[in-house]
């Protein structure tokens, strides 16, 4: 199936009425690319281990529309057009906004594409690597006999975070090798791909209880669960915000869990610890990453993940580093 794309040069004060336009003649589904800083609210909702690295935002947004070429013909909407005259379409809006507004350059630029493109291209910049004596292996390669003793975690890069190739997903990999036994129930918060949960797992824990506000996610965990041979039973996922959520507070339980993850950005990390140390059993483990930190070793993220956890009533046990990132160890007394 080929699809064609649709590039247009805009400002950012002028993406919602371009998007809006544009969807009465068919284009659906913008993708928007720009330099706008993520707001408080937009970073409370990011649960994820590879974090954004911000740019001065420079006012300029690119618009991206998918429109899918069927025999010659493009499908927009309920209609079949061709190509130049939905660029005529598009032009001709544009020029109607130019009219009264500043829309940028209102640039269009048109390339082809096929479904192949997106879905194997990718996979060249993905291949098996290890972290320690872990392999993580892709679904279109194989593990070799010379990986005999390595933990095999089959892994493929997804919609949810989470392959292990991060600092901040490694860093937390360690501190789980160090503390998970084999009655260790845990609560992974931000589970993403559920890559945590299950190499906690196969270290030897009991069970484990992943969270994530994306609702990618939970697809996610399922398919890489099958793919690691682990039992439904063993790792449950919900969906949902555990911050603001009492049901879900409710449902994990008071002091459930042995052990609690959480590789999320700092700010989020402030807001989560007052709840998470509820679900925690006396001397329960928080390890905490997802924390920047200056070269000179300073850092206000780590200071203010410190102290939510001393005012939540837990004592840091240890800080460990991979690169700029950092990692929260943390006991509950």
């Amino acid at each position: 199936m080929k699809w064609i794309k649709f590039e247009i040069k805009t400002i950012t004060g002028a993406e919602d009425i371009i998007i809006s336009s544009l969807y009465d003649i068919g284009l659906e589904g913008a993708q928007i690319e720009d330099k706008v800083p993520l707001t408080a609210k937009e970073k409370e909702q990011m649960f994820v281990d590879i974090l954004p690295e911000y740019q001065q935002d420079d006012g300029i947004a690119t618009l991206i529309f998918y429109v899918e070429e069927q025999d010659g013909r493009l499908i927009a909407g309920e209609e079949e057009t061709d190509i130049p005259a939905l660029v005529a379409k598009i032009k001709a809006e544009l020029a109607s906004l130019k009219s009264y507004m500043d829309i940028g350059e209102g640039s269009v630029a048109v390339s082809e594409t096929e479904d192949r493109d997106w879905i194997n291209n990718w996979k060249q910049y993905f291949h098996r690597f290890t972290i320690d004596d872990v392999l993580v292996v892709p679904s279109w390669e194989e593990a070799e006999a010379e990986d005999a003793g390595k933990i095999i975690l089959h892994m493929d890069p997804g919609t949810a975070f989470g392959t292990g190739m991060h600092e901040t997903t490694q860093l937390c990999i360690r501190q789980l090798r160090k503390f998970v036994t084999k009655d260790t129930s845990l609560l992974d918060v931000g589970c993403g791909s559920g890559i945590l949960s299950i190499l906690a797992l196969r270290f030897g824990a009991a069970r484990a209880v992943g969270t994530d506000i994306d609702p990618g996610a939970e697809e996610a965990v399922k398919e890489n669960s099958r793919n690691n041979a682990i039992l439904p039973e063993q790792f449950k996922m919900i969906q949902g915000n555990i911050i603001t959520d009492e049901n879900i507070q409710k449902i994990l339980g008071h002091e459930s869990f042995d052990l609690a993850v959480a590789n999320i950005l700092a700010d989020v990390l402030v807001l989560l610890t007052p709840v998470i140390v509820r679900h925690l059993k006396k001397g329960g483990i928080y390890i905490t990453s997802g924390i920047i930190g200056n070269a000179d070793g300073t850092s206000p993220a780590r200071d203010a993940v410190v102290k939510a956890v001393v005012e939540a009533g837990m004592t840091v046990m240890e800080t460990t580093r991979q690169g700029e990132w950092l990692s929260i160890t943390a006991k509950k007394d």
